[in-house]
């Protein structure tokens, strides 16, 4: 008797192979995408990875459990007080009349957790502000007024370049000669190292977003913007003597003794790009002549120590924004970012493994990236 069920098309046969094939063709673009990211399939490509190994190797020491970058600093709390008149150029609540409470850090450079404060030459505020409308908005400034560099190439260089010659454990004087000759305009941030006085507390310095971002108003007008945060507090300079006989660890206790009699502030500064100012490129200021407006000001409340403070697990990404805010294409920006990622995992797995103070013997406070 023949059969009188049809005979399927030889397509209807085929297509548990072809979703199979397709469900292949994802998961091995998934694969290749993660390779790609982690540079397996181009060694030489610049990763966060690679990026962080840099910097690893340039503190000459790693530090388990602790930021690869700007390690020594203290936890503060306050708050940022909005004054409205950001309100024209950003959205951000943050800008209203309105307290914002914010967990904070104050740093120096290096690696290291237990360097002296009178060898950093680079001092640092990172910001998480938490506005009442559930938007939040991290900050990380340096007391440089521009990156020693235009590219992200160029600042892995630099970082490679610093680092120690285990012969003298120093950076290679033939190393940081042919860096400079490299990439030209690191000589204004070389001057500005050289001969820009340093401030005797963490409290008279002026900090710097030194990247370009952009603010998005009410009718959606995007404008390029700069920001500082400019203390109130009188600037005062410290000489090279009295760095060298300056407690290791004066910055803190400063801070201690200035914020036992009332709180510290700064006043945020928004500087506006003009046409044709460099955007994209940290390395070059914006002239003097540009508009500059007063939206708020950061106030400082209390300071404890990074092993037990608040700001101990916070990655200070900078480009965690909130509404009315964005990210410019400046790729140094994006690096930062990225590396910021790169350190805190490994800073988490560190304290997971529980090998924290295995490079030192000693027992570092349980951190995350700057």
């Amino acid at each position: 008797m023949p059969d009188l069920e049809p005979t399927p098309p030889s397509s209807v046969l085929q297509r548990p192979w072809v979703a199979l094939l397709a469900i292949a063709l994802i998961v091995g673009t998934i694969a290749l995408a993660f390779a790609w990211i982690a540079g397996w399939l181009t060694p030489r490509r610049l990763t966060p990875q690679r990026f962080t190994n840099a910097i690893e190797a340039g503190n000459g020491e790693v530090y388990s459990g602790f930021r690869r970058a700007h390690a020594k600093g203290v936890c503060v709390t306050g708050y940022f007080e909005g004054n409205g008149q950001g309100a024209t150029f950003s959205t951000a609540r943050m800008f209203a009349p309105v307290h914002t409470p914010f967990v904070g850090r104050l740093s120096v450079g290096g690696g290291s957790p237990y360097g002296l404060d009178g060898n950093a030459r680079v001092r640092s505020m990172a910001l998480e502000l938490n506005s009442d409308d559930g938007q939040q908005w991290r900050m990380a400034m340096n007391s440089f007024p521009f990156f020693g560099v235009s590219s992200a190439d160029g600042f892995y260089e630099q970082t490679v370049a610093n680092a120690p010659d285990p012969a003298t454990g120093k950076p290679d004087p033939a190393k940081l000669t042919s860096f400079a000759a490299a990439h030209p305009e690191f000589a204004r941030f070389a001057a500005w190292a050289k001969d820009t006085p340093w401030s005797t507390s963490w409290a008279n310095t002026a900090y710097n977003g030194v990247d370009a971002f952009r603010f998005i108003d009410s009718n959606g007008r995007a404008r390029n913007v700069r920001w500082s945060m400019i203390p109130q507090a009188a600037f005062a300079a410290m000489t090279p003597e009295q760095r060298k006989a300056a407690d290791g660890n004066f910055l803190d206790e400063d801070l201690r003794t200035r914020l036992a009699n009332g709180p510290l502030r700064w006043d945020m500064v928004v500087t506006l790009a003009a046409e044709g100012d460099p955007v994209i490129d940290p390395s070059q200021q914006w002239p003097e002549d540009r508009q500059h407006v007063t939206v708020g000001t950061v106030v400082i409340e209390n300071s404890t120590p990074q092993t037990t403070g608040a700001c101990r697990d916070i990655n200070y990404d900078p480009l965690i924004l909130p509404r009315g805010v964005e990210g410019s294409d400046d790729p140094i920006l994006a690096a930062r970012s990225a590396v910021y990622s790169v350190s805190f995992n490994r800073r988490e797995h560190d304290i997971a493994g529980g090998d924290a103070g295995a490079a030192t013997g000693k027992t570092p406070p349980r951190e995350a990236t700057r």
